[in-house]
């Protein structure tokens, strides 16, 4: 046998499997790393986000009671509760979402269902991938000019309606787009063929079985409302008033504006500090109720949608 013959001759069956063996085991020591640094990933945000809250309880559970929950401020703030705060970001979120949902979803579907591939659709996906990085104090000064002064809109609840709509979009543009891709095209072929217009297509099977990740963009949009501080400081929210809302003329107060108003502003700042981490626990737990809603509801959808 020669040389040439010995190198070139076929691995045996041992040598094939123990080459194989080699691979798996490389694949699989790649794979547990992953998932350990996975894993670490989310041990880390876990334990920053016990490290915040249990600081807050820790700092604000004092503050917490049912006067603090129902009454307004008062003494200049150093006293009384977070009523109207409470309930002027829940009027904000909930405008909010019933501004930019619809408008969202419907650009959305125009982008993904009806419009045609080209330089002009990357640029407008350019352009709403950009506006959800925009800083929210941008946001609050382009409301304060188009809405509060160019269209004399004061400073109100339909002003921080606006503002806030605008601000969730690109985020509920984004996620709207996604549900809709993951929509197999099978589902669209068949109700073609069945003789459904494109539009009768789109509302009564893409949308159905897109609603849960629609939902999801709600649910992103709701926290990031209900959270924000620069975009409201000025165009809805003030430093106090002593009545409630009446229409959506009306300024609010609102529970990030207020922590913001006593941790900077307020006249007893020291004396008011239990209060302010109160107002952030009540924020928290607010921002939380109201995904857990939107969770449940989607949940709901989806186990009706398998029926």
């Amino acid at each position: 046998m020669t040389a040439e013959a010995v190198f070139t001759a076929p691995a045996t069956p041992r040598q094939s499997l123990s080459v194989t063996t080699g691979r798996d085991r490389g694949r699989k020591a790649k794979q547990w790393l992953a998932f350990l640094l996975l894993r670490g990933a989310i041990l880390i945000v876990a334990a920053a986000l016990a490290v915040i809250v249990g600081f807050l309880v820790a700092n604000g559970y004092s503050a917490i009671s049912w006067e603090f929950l129902t009454e307004a401020p008062r003494n200049y703030m150093t006293e009384g509760g977070v009523w109207p705060c409470i309930v002027g970001t829940l009027l904000l979120s909930i405008g909010a979402m019933a501004v930019a949902l619809p408008l969202g979803v419907a650009s959305a579907i125009y982008l993904h269902e009806y419009a045609l591939p080209g330089r002009l659709m990357r640029v407008i996906r350019l352009g709403v991938n950009n506006l959800a990085g925009v800083p929210s104090v941008v946001f609050g000064l382009f409301g304060l000019g188009l809405f509060v002064t160019a269209m004399d809109l004061g400073v109100s609840l339909l002003s921080g309606w606006l503002t806030l709509g605008v601000l969730c979009l690109p985020v509920i543009i984004g996620t709207t787009e996604e549900a809709l891709r993951s929509v197999p095209a099978t589902y669209r072929e068949a109700s073609l063929a069945l003789g459904g217009t494109k539009w009768q297509t789109i509302w009564r099977v893409v949308l159905p079985s897109a609603l849960p990740g629609i939902l999801t963009g709600s649910i992103l949009g709701i926290s990031r409302a209900a959270g924000e501080t620069a975009a409201i400081m000025f165009t809805a929210a003030v430093f106090y008033t002593p009545k409630m809302p009446n229409s959506i003329f009306s300024d609010v107060m609102a529970l990030p504006y207020h922590i913001y108003v006593l941790a900077t502003a307020g006249t007893e700042i020291e004396k008011t500090r239990p209060i302010q981490y109160g107002t952030a626990l009540v924020l928290i737990a607010l921002v939380l109720g109201m995904n857990l809603f939107a969770i449940f509801l989607r949940a709901w959808l989806q186990r009706r949608g398998k029926r």
